[in-house]
């Protein structure tokens, strides 16, 4: 039901970002990261905030490290940086899977922003590389801001007001089901239709390849003696790497430069900015944070909540030919923690739009494959229904992959206010400038002289 803030409140209170307390300290701050590291060490804070060495050592979570007790600042960085150079060798082996042949870069490309390398809506996997997946694959990048998932997140622009609810909100995957990057990579290594492994073949994948001497240096000589110790020291250098901020947060994208003030933008994607934040208009800016926080922290283009759209059923993919059949998002199938609480039923994590241009796949059932799709569907889901649903005998079947009894959960906010045969909020030439705009947010831009 439509009782949380971000379906409710108006637009402004979304326009900048509203996980700066949570996601702030993580998104720039090798200092603060560090800090916590030290912490868990045993070590001074106090000394550790005015150490040199917490500003320039690889950044990481409080869960990666996990040193032992007594280890020096030196040591826990010292790990961290040597978990950080394994966890990118596991990345890469395809050995980990149970076929041999699928590396988590096969699906999380570093060409495409560590998301899918193809426009294929699911990828395929399992021990015979046939069996596909139900959802898209989602980017691994900027994901060092999510805060872990609650079902009231309350926070303001006002870094203080807590009188704001803005509903469930944070959590890795479609659904928030897990809170860190060890636990998400656990996810596919043992799907049976991802890289389908156990694991006991993970460990054993991992003490046969040339990177085993290095995991026995990172984490001691008997690493491998222990399965279950083993299996979490891999997740754990996996989540490590996937925190080294040149790969996963760089910050490079075209409008970083314009927001530094080193570029500006064409008059195009000026446009596109405008209407990607008017609350009239694209009202994009409500969900996926436009501007820096009043601490200068990047935008990460998401609020990082969960939210239902009704997006159109993707009739492509093969779970989908069973009709009793539904993806619900946060209360299953796969999420079991609220398994049948019908107010989360279909709503999905915002993901961030940093980097979407590289994208050939879009939404959690990888239905729509352009942005233009993308930006025509926000802007003409209710004014031109047809357009995106089945029509059976001459009635518009909307939202169709969402059960009625859960559409009182479906986001009514602009521009999803409008009803049939209204003026769509965006005309063509809007949707194309912010289009344009999208696509200033790519990471690696170079300014020409």
């Amino acid at each position: 039901m439509l009782r949380f803030a971000r379906s409710l409140m108006p637009a402004r209170h979304f326009v900048t970002p509203t996980v700066r307390r949570s996601a702030a300290a993580s998104v720039l701050m090798t200092g603060a990261v560090s800090i916590a590291l030290l912490q868990l060490a045993g070590c001074d804070s106090r000394a550790a905030q005015s150490s040199p060495a917490a500003s320039t050592q690889p950044p990481a979570i409080q869960q990666v490290a996990a040193p032992v007790s007594g280890q020096t600042r030196a040591q826990v960085f010292r790990q961290v940086k040597q978990m950080t150079v394994l966890g990118e060798k596991l990345f890469f082996d395809p050995s980990l899977s149970g076929s041999g042949k699928l590396a988590c870069a096969s699906c999380h490309s570093p060409q495409h922003a560590f998301g899918p390398p193809n426009a294929l809506s699911v990828q395929l996997g399992g021990s015979d590389m046939r069996r596909a997946g139900f959802r898209a694959v989602p980017s691994l990048k900027y994901l060092q801001s999510v805060p872990q998932f609650t079902e009231h997140f309350h926070d303001s622009d006002d870094e203080g007001d807590e009188s704001i609810d803005a509903g469930p909100t944070g959590g890795l995957t479609w659904d928030g089901r897990v809170d860190h990057g060890a636990d998400q990579a656990k996810i596919p290594l043992t799907s049976s239709f991802e890289m389908g492994s156990t694991p006991a073949k993970v460990v054993a994948a991992a003490k046969a390849a040339p990177y085993a001497d290095s995991m026995r240096e990172a984490f001691g000589a008997n690493i491998f003696d222990d399965d279950a110790k083993a299996f979490n020291a891999i997740l754990r250098s996996l989540e490590a790497f996937e925190q080294a901020p040149q790969a996963f947060y760089p910050y490079t994208s075209k409008y970083d430069a314009f927001l530094a003030g080193k570029t500006q933008l064409t008059a195009a994607e000026m446009r596109g900015l405008q209407l990607f934040n008017d609350e009239n208009k694209g009202n994009c800016a409500s969900c996926h944070i436009s501007q820096r926080a009043k601490d200068g922290t990047p935008p990460q283009f998401s609020d990082f909540g969960l939210i239902a759209i009704g997006v159109p059923r993707n009739r492509a993919l093969p779970i989908n030919k069973d009709p009793k059949y539904y993806d619900l998002g946060a209360c299953g199938p796969e999420r079991q923690d609220l398994k049948g609480d019908a107010e989360y039923c279909g709503i999905f994590r915002t993901p961030s739009l940093r980097n979407v241009a590289t994208r050939k796949v879009f939404f959690h059932n990888g239905i729509y494959h352009s942005l233009d799709e993308v930006v025509r569907f926000y802007v003409e889901r209710d004014t031109n229904p047809e357009k995106f649903y089945p029509v059976v005998h001459g009635k518009v079947q909307k939202y169709d992959d969402l059960p009625k009894q859960y559409w009182t959960n479906l986001n009514t906010d602009p521009p999803f206010d409008r009803k049939k045969g209204d003026k769509p909020a965006l005309d063509e030439t809007e949707i194309k400038d912010v289009v344009a705009f999208l696509n200033t947010l790519t990471d690696g831009y170079q300014q020409t002289k």
